[in-house]
């Protein structure tokens, strides 16, 4: 039995520091970074989404950043597909792929091995499901999946939920791991994580954020679009199209739902409990160092 090629996974929260420390990590280790963030795919949408920047990545080769434009459509089965080319070309290089996000999804359907339908997109079923409330596409999902943990407000997950039903995916039936996976997790004790995120809000604005996305309305990029991105694009949208008329309130409900969002992200997280979550106030690099090692000899 032939053994598995290895991946070095790190996942967490929101403003937890994955970025900066994998970058560390990859260049102590000689790797190169396979971005798990939905929202980063996209060219342009930079601050909101906490998209790394080129001085941050110290000459860390990255992948799967600015693959797509704006309004575009991208599935979790291009995600992945594009996932799988980037790690198998990082380990044909002779170089340590990691795996670094906060996107949940796209991080299992990597690390665990999603088998996916190839069929295409179903263009009519889509158009059929937008003609749905949020409640209503809901309904019909806890219909088909009575169990789903899927954010009953979260309209876009809701509806990618209820397209791979449509397609028949099933991932806990369907299982093909292609790599052998340390999981690393990365987060802090929530009165951090929440200075943390508001810190970095702040810390965005102040960079221009709202500026960001007042240009991609300008550049035609749909209103529609940027709501069901969800977090600093939703928000931001409501409050520049008039629908949230005050900045600071329209802040003070961002830094409320990126909460709600990281507390989400670590029910998602802490169900894996092949993850081995660093210690972020006691020389995190250190114990990953250590953890990567033993992986890497093993």
């Amino acid at each position: 039995m032939s053994v598995l090629p290895p991946l070095i996974v790190i996942e967490g929260t929101n403003a937890s520091g994955k970025s900066g420390l994998a970058v560390d990590l990859a260049r102590k280790f000689d790797g190169e970074i396979v971005s798990a963030d939905s929202r980063q795919v996209f060219t342009g949408l930079d601050l909101g989404s906490g998209k790394i920047t080129p001085s941050e990545m110290k000459g860390v080769p990255h992948h799967l950043i600015d693959v797509v434009k704006p309004g575009e459509f991208f599935s979790l089965h291009d995600y992945q597909k594009l996932a799988y080319a980037a790690i198998d070309g990082i380990l044909q290089r002779g170089k340590t792929p990691f795996l670094v996000g906060g996107t949940g999804l796209y991080v299992a359907s990597v690390s665990e091995g999603y088998v996916m339908s190839d069929r295409p997109p179903d263009l009519d079923y889509r158009a059929e499901l937008e003609r749905y409330s949020t409640e209503a596409l809901y309904q019909k999902l806890t219909a088909l999946m009575p169990d789903t943990d899927v954010d009953p407000r979260n309209r876009n997950r809701v509806m990618r939920q209820l397209e791979k039903l449509h397609d028949g995916d099933d991932f806990a039936a369907h299982a093909a791991p292609r790599y052998r996976c340390l999981k690393l997790g990365v987060t802090w004790d929530r009165p951090i994580l929440r200075q943390r995120i508001d810190e970095r809000l702040e810390r965005r604005v102040e960079q221009g954020m709202i500026d960001e996305v007042q240009d991609l309305l300008d550049q035609g990029v749909s209103r529609d679009f940027l709501l069901k991105l969800g977090l600093e694009y939703r928000f931001i949208t409501r409050y520049l199209t008039g629908e949230i008329t005050s900045r600071q309130e329209m802040l003070e409900l961002l830094a409320t739902a990126i909460k709600q969002f990281a507390k989400r992200q670590m029910i998602w997280f802490r169900r894996d409990r092949e993850i081995h979550w660093l210690d972020m106030a006691a020389d995190p690099q250190g114990q990953a160092e250590s953890l990567i090692t033993t992986f890497l000899r093993s």
